[in-house]
């Protein structure tokens, strides 16, 4: 009995973390009413994972960084077990910026519930208590709990390492079938980053999304509505990503390659039939004029644009924005290679 009340609490808490507290809340994947928002909340806060807006503000500072050295929880810069779970007990970490979340600190009686943070989580465990004792309440609250807080913690940790890569999102989100089953959905990590506003994160029918497929019967009874779905050429991957996507990803390009070796490379090359004051001059002139650096100074030893997309196809899926990638990656290198022979000019005695 105990068991199936944990097995039943899991699922019951799961839908109202990823269907709340993830799709609503922190995406605003679609709309309902004033009364089952606060439903929803209040059910979600019964997981002890703290408040409905503290959760929402933490998950949208983590999108606008993702994997980035500002990402609260990125395996990438701090580790599977600090992403996984660390990064709840660092307070300077888990601070979250409110003013991300106006949206939801409108209503007092979210505001409410995020200050008395464990107020739910502690009422259902009472109840727990009252109904079936000391079992009922280790077996079927605290264990199905604990298997809560993991299963939401492998969507920071292991769905950020482990898994395929669909789309060019600029990060390290991936697609996993086993955690998709475990979170109710949550596996579709890729798909979740490349549209991230879609109440559906499983795009196509195999891919297995018990939240959306309960929201969507929901939506029935207009519970709730306008669900967000993610337009067909975002799906097929057709559509350009972003300006700030192209950014990430070009800087991870260049960084692929050894700056300091190619300008090694490039001061030796000009060292046999020019002077390296001349070289630093040019470097100069090339770091103030960005624009015109590519047109007057070729750099001997940089990789050149059809290098740099082998390169790319390597390290990334195909998207319509490869060669703007690999232009701005061509770019950054040379950038970096002008500014350190400056540097280095500079430096000599």
């Amino acid at each position: 009995m105990a068991v199936g009340v944990a097995i039943a609490l899991y699922v019951l808490r799961m839908w109202a973390i990823t269907a709340g507290y993830h799709r609503y809340f922190s995406h605003r994947s679609y709309k309902t009413s004033r009364v089952f928002q606060f439903m929803l909340a209040f059910l979600g806060q019964t997981s002890a994972q703290r408040g409905v807006i503290w959760w929402a503000a933490i998950h949208r500072h983590h999108h606008l960084h993702s994997d980035t050295p500002e990402d609260i929880h990125s395996p990438r810069h701090h580790g599977f077990w600090y992403s996984h779970c660390g990064w709840i007990f660092n307070k300077k970490k888990s601070r979250p910026d409110y003013g991300t979340v106006r949206d939801l600190t409108r209503f007092p009686e979210l505001v409410f519930l995020d200050k008395f943070t464990y107020m739910p989580a502690i009422i259902l465990g009472v109840g727990i208590w009252l109904w079936g004792g000391w079992p009922m309440l280790i077996v079927g609250f605290f264990w199905s709990t604990v298997l809560l807080y993991h299963g939401t913690f492998f969507i920071n940790s292991l769905a950020h390492e482990v898994g395929s890569q669909r789309y060019l999102t600029g990060d390290d989100s991936r697609n996993n079938f086993l955690l998709a089953v475990i979170t109710l959905g949550e596996g579709w990590h890729n798909n979740h980053h490349h549209y991230q506003s879609s109440a559906r994160q499983g795009f196509r029918w195999w891919e297995i999304d018990i939240s959306y497929y309960v929201l969507k019967v929901m939506s029935w009874f207009s519970v709730v509505w306008d669900l967000r779905a993610p337009p067909e050429a975002i799906v097929r991957g057709e559509k350009p990503v972003g300006r700030k996507v192209v950014e990430k990803v070009a800087i991870e390009l260049a960084g692929a390659f050894n700056v300091e070796t190619i300008a090694a490379r490039v001061k030796e090359t000009w060292s046999e039939s020019h002077t390296l004051d001349d070289l630093a001059h040019r470097a100069r002139a090339a770091r103030a004029q960005l624009e015109e650096k590519l047109a007057e100074m070729a750099f001997p030893h940089l990789p050149t644009v059809p290098e740099l997309r082998e390169k790319a196809e390597e390290m990334f899926q195909e998207s319509p924005s490869l060669d703007e990638i690999v232009n701005r990656a061509h770019e950054l290198l040379a950038e970096a290679v002008a500014a350190h022979v400056c540097a280095t000019a500079v430096a000599r005695p």
